[in-house]
C-alpha cells in the first residue's frame, strides 16, 4: 500500500506530517513522492486564510475526481469535517491531535471505508518522533497542541483542542536525535510556543534551558509565542534566549496597533506592553530580531485604529511582519459582526504592505557592509540561503559550491526589504 502526503500550512503541520509518515513507515505502508503512485491521499490541511482553504478544498475535489482516495487531517478536518464530506462524502477525516491512528485510517479508506477519528487526543506526538527523523538539514519538533487563548478571530483553536503540552523528555529526545541525522537548524514549533507547560507548571523558558543541554553543532529557532503568557516568564525567557544554542529572534504576533481591537479580538495585552516587552528582550539580548503578524480590516478596526496599528509598524522596527488581510472563519466571534467591505481592507492592506516594506528596508540598510557569520541551511536552482545568529535571510549565489549545513562569514553588499545579499569573506 502506498500514501503520499500533501501539505498546506504553517511548521507545526509541516512537523506533523513527518509524524505521519513515521508512523505509516512503521505500519509498513510506503509513502510515495508522488500523488499519482499513491493509492491514498494525505492531506495535511490548514484553515488560517480563506484563500487557503480554497486552494486545498479545490485540490482535494480534484484528486477525488481522478480516483484517489482522500484522507483528510489538520485544520479544515478538525475545524469544519463537514465541508470536506460534502465535498468528497467518501473522504477519511482524522484530527492532528489523532495521527498516531493514521496507519488505521488509511487502510480503512483504501478498502473504500470512510474512517472518522476526531476527538481530542492527549498523545505525546513529540515522542512518535522517536529515532525516526529525516536526516534534513532543517528539523520541525513540535511541542504542544492546543492553546489557552480565545481569540475571536482564528479557528484553528477548533481543530486541535485545549492544551496539550508534550513530555520534556520526549521534546529532548527529538531534538537529540534529528541533531544525530545532521539537523543544523531546529524549529521548536506549536500552536502557541508562549503557552507551552502553563497545563503542567512549567513554561517555554524551563524547556530552553535543557535544550541548551545538548551538545551538537546546530541551532534552535523557537516559534510564534503569544504576547500575553510572556510577563510569566520574560526574564526566565530572555536569559535562555542569550545561550548560543538559540537564534537571537523572537516572533511575537501582535495582530493590531489599537488597543481597542486587541481587547475585542480577547489578545490579553496591549500595544504599549507589546512595546515594553520588545524594550526589555532587546536590552536583555543583543542583535535580536523581532518578528510580527498583522491583522488589517478587523470588522472592528476604524481608520483610527488603522492609522495607530500603522504607527505600531513603524515604532516597533519589525525585522519581518506576515501581514493578512481579515476574512471572517465561521463559527468565530468575529464571523458574526458587522464586516468591513473587502475594497476597504484591499486599500488598507496595501498601505500597510508599503509601510511594512519600507521599514523592513530601513531595518535591513544598517547591515550593508557589515560581515556576519551565516548558516547555509537551503540551496535553491538560483543561490544557497543561509541564517545570521539574529536570523536575518542572507542570499549568496549559487555558483559559490558551498555547503548546506555548514556556516560563512558573508558580507552585506545589497539589501532588499526581504533579504539581505552576502559575498563569502
Amino acid at each position: 500500500m502506498r500514501a503520499y502526503i500533501k501539505t498546506y500550512g504553517c511548521p507545526l503541520n509541516h512537523a506533523d506530517s513527518r509524524i505521519i509518515s513515521t508512523v505509516l513507515k512503521g505500519e509498513d505502508i510506503s509513502v510515495c513522492d508522488n500523488a499519482d503512485d499513491a493509492d491514498v491521499l494525505i492531506v495535511n490541511t490548514c484553515t488560517v486564510k480563506s484563500s487557503a482553504e480554497r486552494r486545498i478544498m479545490d485540490y482535494i475535489k480534484e484528486k477525488s475526481a481522478e480516483g484517489k482516495r482522500i484522507v483528510a487531517t489538520g485544520c479544515i478536518a478538525g475545524s469544519y469535517p463537514e465541508r470536506i464530506s460534502r465535498l468528497v462524502p467518501g473522504a477519511s477525516i482524522i484530527t492532528a491531535p489523532n495521527i498516531e491512528k493514521i496507519g488505521y485510517v488509511v487502510r480503512e479508506s483504501s478498502e473504500g471505508r470512510a474512517a472518522h477519528i476526531r476527538d481530542y487526543s492527549k498523545v505525546d506526538r513529540a515522542g512518535l518522533l522517536g529515532q525516526h527523523s529525516f536526516g534534513n538539514v532543517i528539523e520541525q519538533i513540535p511541542i504542544s497542541d492546543g492553546c489557552l487563548s480565545s481569540c475571536g478571530f482564528c479557528a484553528t483553536r477548533f481543530s486541535r483542542g485545549p492544551l496539550n503540552s508534550f513530555s520534556e523528555k520526549s521534546i529532548i529526545n527529538a531534538i537529540k536525535f534529528a541533531a544525530m541525522r545532521g539537523a543544523k537548524e531546529i524549529q521548536v514549533t506549536s500552536q502557541d510556543i508562549g503557552a507551552y507547560g502553563l497545563d503542567k507548571k512549567t513554561n517555554i523558558a524551563e524547556l530552553m534551558d535543557s535544550i541548551a543541554e545538548i551538545e551538537g553543532d546546530f541551532s534552535v529557532r523557537i516559534g510564534m509565542l503569544n504576547p500575553e503568557h510572556l510577563p510569566k516568564y520574560i526574564d526566565h525567557f530572555i536569559e535562555a534566549m542569550r545561550n548560543n544554542k538559540f537564534y537571537k529572534f523572537v516572533h511575537l504576533p501582535v495582530q493590531s496597533g489599537s488597543d481597542k481591537v486587541l481587547s475585542q479580538m480577547g489578545r490579553g495585552y496591549t500595544a504599549d506592553m507589546v512595546h515594553a516587552y520588545l524594550k526589555k528582550i532587546r536590552l536583555g539580548v543583543k542583535g535580536v530580531s523581532f518578528m510580527t503578524d498583522i491583522i488589517v480590516g478587523y470588522p472592528t478596526e476604524t481608520a483610527d485604529d488603522f492609522e495607530q496599528t500603522l504607527n505600531f509598524i513603524e515604532c516597533a522596527k519589525a525585522d519581518t511582519v506576515n501581514l493578512s488581510k481579515f476574512t471572517p472563519r465561521p463559527g468565530t466571534r468575529a464571523a458574526a459582526l458587522p464586516q468591513i467591505s473587502n475594497p476597504e481592507i484591499k486599500r488598507r492592506s496595501i498601505i500597510a504592505t508599503k509601510a511594512i516594506h519600507d521599514n523592513q528596508r530601513l531595518l535591513n540598510a544598517e547591515y550593508m557592509g557589515k560581515t556576519y557569520k551565516c548558516r547555509i541551511t537551503e540551496r535553491t536552482d538560483m543561490s544557497f540561503n543561509g541564517r545570521t545568529e539574529s536570523y536575518k535571510q542572507v542570499v549568496f549565489n549559487h555558483d559559490l559550491g558551498l555547503s548546506v549545513g555548514k556556516t560563512y562569514s558573508g558580507k552585506i553588499f545589497k539589501i532588499s526589504s526581504n533579504v539581505l545579499y552576502g559575498k563569502v569573506v
